[in-house]
C-alpha cells in the first residue's frame, strides 16, 4: 500500500463515488449519505438495481470458482476491488485452491481503509492491496510484479470497472495493455453495462451519476465484445451474467423480473 496522505484525509464525502455506491446496493455499511442519495434515485426509476449489483457481485463468485477450479489458476489481479464483501474474490480463489495469490487494486481511499479484510489471506497464498487507478495501468502492474509471477497465467479481472470509462479514458486501450502484459494461459474477466435490454432505465441512470459527476458509459455486446479481440471466449461466450454457468451458483437467489443490464465473459490468452 502506498501514500502518506491518511485515506480518510483523501476520502470526498461531498460526491458520490461508484465503490460507494455499491456498497450500498449490495446492504453494505461502509458509504456516505451523498452515495445513499444517488443509490435511492437510481432505485426509484430502476427497483431492480440492487439485484443486479449483487448478480454482478455472484458472477465474479461463480467466475472464480471456474477459474480456481477448472482453469486451474493460481493468480489473480482484481481491478476496481470495491469495499470489500464477503465472500471476496480472495476468499473464493482460496477456498478452492489455498495456494492461490491475489492482488486487489482499486483508487478510493476508503477501500484502502478496509484493505485489511483483503488482507487475510491463508497461510499458503497471498492476498496484498495497491493504491491504483486503471488509468495507471503500468503502475498497477509494477506494483503487482511484487506478489505476481507474470511469466505465469494470472486472471485479470475487470468486473463493472469499464463502464466507469469514458471513450476519452482509451478503455480499450488501458484493456489491451493490462492483457499485453500477461502470458499464454492467462483470463481477462469483464463485465459491463449496456443499456441494449433497457436503454430508458440506464439512461436516466447515466444521467444520475452525471449530475454526481461520475461517468457511467453503458456499451452495446458488439462494443464490449472489443475488450476480448485476440482473445479466445469461454463457453457460453458474452451473456448476461445470469446465463454464465448458473450451474456454479451458490447461494444465490434469482428474480424472474429483474432486467440484468450487465453482459460478461471470460477469455483465454492463446
Amino acid at each position: 500500500m502506498t501514500g502518506t496522505e491518511p485515506a480518510a484525509a483523501r476520502i470526498d464525502t461531498s460526491r458520490p463515488h461508484p465503490a460507494r455506491v455499491y456498497d450500498w446496493f449490495l446492504g453494505g455499511k461502509d458509504n456516505y449519505p451523498v452515495d445513499e442519495e444517488l443509490g435511492r434515485q437510481i432505485m426509484g426509476v430502476d427497483g431492480t438495481a440492487r439485484h443486479v449489483a449483487r448478480t454482478n457481485r455472484w458472477f465474479m463468485q461463480r467466475v472464480t470458482r471456474w477459474l480456481a477450479g477448472e482453469a486451474g489458476i493460481r493468480q489473480f489481479l482484481d481491478i476496481g476491488t470495491g469495499i470489500p464483501t464477503e465472500p471476496n474474490l480472495h476468499q473464493v480463489a482460496q477456498g478452492i485452491a489455498p495456494d492461490a495469490r491475489i492482488v486487489y487494486t482499486d483508487n478510493d481511499p476508503i477501500v484502502l481503509i478496509h484493505a485489511e479484510a483483503l488482507l487475510r489471506s491463508s497461510r499458503e497464498g497471498i492476498t496484498d492491496y495497491v493504491q491504483a487507478d486503471v488509468r495507471e495501468p503500468g503502475r498497477i502492474l509494477e506494483q503487482a510484479r511484487k506478489n505476481l509471477d507474470l511469466t505465469r497465467p494470472v486472471a485479470l479481472s475487470l468486473v463493472a470497472l469499464t463502464h466507469f470509462l469514458g471513450d476519452e479514458d482509451r478503455p480499450y486501450d488501458l484493456v489491451a495493455r493490462l492483457v499485453d502484459a500477461l502470458p499464454s494461459g492467462s483470463y481477462l474477466v469483464l463485465s459491463q453495462l449496456t443499456a441494449d435490454f433497457d436503454p430508458v432505465a440506464v439512461g436516466r441512470g447515466v444521467a444520475m451519476y452525471a449530475a454526481g459527476g461520475v461517468t457511467l458509459a453503458p456499451r452495446t455486446k458488439d462494443e464490449i465484445a472489443r475488450f476480448f479481440d485476440g482473445l479466445d471466449t469461454v463457453d457460453p461466450g458474452l451473456v448476461q451474467l445470469t446465463d454464465w454457468h448458473p450451474e456454479l451458483a451458490v447461494g444465490e437467489s434469482v428474480d424472474e423480473n429483474a432486467v440484468i443490464s450487465l453482459y460478461g465473459a471470460v477469455a483465454r490468452k492463446p
